[in-house]
């Protein structure tokens, strides 16, 4: 029996109008229609709803003027609720349980209707505005599907749903926030999650109290966390279902945030961050150099720069086969600072390109890269070393799949050259196990940041770095504390 929360159609009328204003927004509608011979009202977002269904539903349901003496339009239908039921049997209805909830759903983008004595239903008529799904740019293969996520949550969990065509498939939706009220969808296989991350999610989502997730699944990411000022991406974001369904078979959870094209996994490890959709797109031994390479990339980009400080500061101890290592020309700027101009000179580069469009930037990255470099080098501002060294590790950065990862590794990277300046090799080793133990003491969701190599598990190390082939029996990754390691 669907539950009476309004006493009638004008009571109904009155409450929205007092939620929404009278005509003080042009896109809530609330309007009254008949459902055959019942009067009914209609509240809606009208940039939020798909029109053109909403209107095949209702047009059977009208009656000609010279109908109205053969139905007589009453208003005491016995059970009008039953006769609601039969005349619009519509397969997305629900009942909501008050009011609170009836002016929630109509603000999410369904259709609320009361009809002539308080009984409250909202109708599953959705068509939130964003893009069609297409390739993220950030997470291109040469070969694979061209879809990705979009700002719409419904299309999203479609997405997912389509590559996993499994009853055990559970999308939980949660409403996060007091005055923002975003949708947030935690994803998991109900037969493999570990059931502690489940709930330690689910517990972190009652913590929230907050008026708007307006940077969306960022801003979840420091509440889940608690981040504050740490640098490192606790989380893996991804905008290419296969990566989220891959995960998702491996017993982790996504977490689907509506208006951002971007979903979250967790529990993950610096190994995950550093893995590319690429790597499983190639033959094995294909994929395996790829993932190497990018590892090495991700090490020099974090100690190139610093180790060639070190050994072009102090020439003595490079071999005559390593002679050409070391600046050739005698400057008047110190080389440590040449260092942290030309890499903050990146870094500014790097942000320009964010903000220039897209026509732009490329007219941008030559003046900066040709015209200003090759200047610099000329006024004596830069060596030449040092540019080419700089831009050989802007290149390994470019490397690491991850953005945040990406960017997190470059403040190391300057706390590591700092040292060096300042204590030589010592300062090197130091700033290098400083960073090594920092990664080692980060546990988000009780996970250690650095599995398997700390703690060292042999087999699960070998698969980080080899791809080994999809037909071997590999069993779940033991982070995520799946229910069953063993994959059929």
């Amino acid at each position: 029996m669907t539950n009476k929360i309004f006493t009638s159609i004008d009571e109904a009328k009155n409450y929205c109008f007092s939620q929404f204003g009278k005509d003080e927004s042009f896109d809530i509608c609330i309007k009254e229609v008949y459902v055959r011979s019942l009067p009914v009202l209609l509240v809606y977002v009208s940039g939020l709803i798909d029109s053109n269904t909403l209107t095949i539903q209702l047009t059977p349901l009208y009656l000609e003027r010279e109908d109205f003496d053969k139905y007589e339009i009453k208003d005491h239908i016995e059970d009008e609720d039953a006769y609601f039921d039969e005349h619009f049997n519509f397969f997305g209805k629900s009942e909501p349980k008050d009011k609170n909830e009836f002016i929630l759903s109509v603000l999410s983008g369904t259709v609320g209707i009361v009809t002539l004595h308080g009984y409250a239903y909202t109708l599953e008529l959705r068509n939130y505005p964003g893009r069609t799904p297409e390739e993220p740019d950030n997470e291109k293969v040469i070969r694979g599907s061209r879809d990705g996520f979009a700002e719409n949550i419904i299309i999203n969990a479609g997405l997912i749903r389509r590559r996993i065509r499994s009853s055990q498939l559970r999308i939980n939706l949660h409403k996060l926030s007091d005055l923002g009220q975003t949708d947030v969808a935690i994803c998991y296989m109900n037969d493999i999650v570990n059931d502690k991350h489940l709930e330690w999610i689910k517990k972190r989502f009652e913590q929230i109290k907050h008026d708007g997730l307006t940077m969306t699944d960022k801003s979840l990411e420091e509440w889940l966390f608690k981040q504050r000022f740490h640098p490192m991406p606790f989380v893996r974001y991804s905008e290419r279902p296969d990566i989220i369904a891959a995960h998702l078979l491996e017993g982790h959870i996504a977490i689907i945030v509506d208006t951002s094209p971007s979903v979250i996994i967790v529990p993950v490890t610096m190994f995950h961050l550093l893995q590319h959709a690429e790597e499983y797109r190639q033959a094995p031994f294909i994929g395996t150099s790829v993932r190497l390479l990018r590892y090495i990339a991700a090490f020099l980009s974090l100690t190139l720069l610093p180790i060639w400080y070190l050994l072009a500061t102090n020439e003595y101890h490079v071999p005559d086969a390593l002679s050409f290592i070391g600046a050739k020309e005698d400057n008047n700027i110190p080389l440590f600072l040449q260092i942290i101009i030309a890499s903050l000179g990146l870094e500014y580069l790097r942000l320009a390109a964010i903000h220039t469009p897209t026509p732009l930037s490329t007219a941008m990255g030559l003046v900066a890269g040709v015209i200003i470099g090759q200047i610099a080098i000329e006024v004596g501002l830069f060596s030449s070393e040092v540019v080419l060294y700089t831009a050989v590790v802007a290149i390994f950065s470019f490397a690491i799949p991850t953005y945040e990862l990406s960017t997190a590794l470059k403040y190391f990277q300057f706390l590591i050259i700092i040292l060096t300046a300042l204590w030589g090799a010592n300062g090197f080793f130091i700033a290098l196990f400083i960073t090594f133990s920092y990664f080692c003491h980060l546990r988000p969701m009780n996970v250690p940041y650095m599995w398997p190599l700390v703690p060292f598990f042999p087999k699960a190390f070998a698969r980080v770095f080899i791809r080994f082939p999809m037909a071997d029996d590999a069993i779940r990754p033991y982070i995520v504390g799946a229910k069953y390691r063993k994959r059929s």
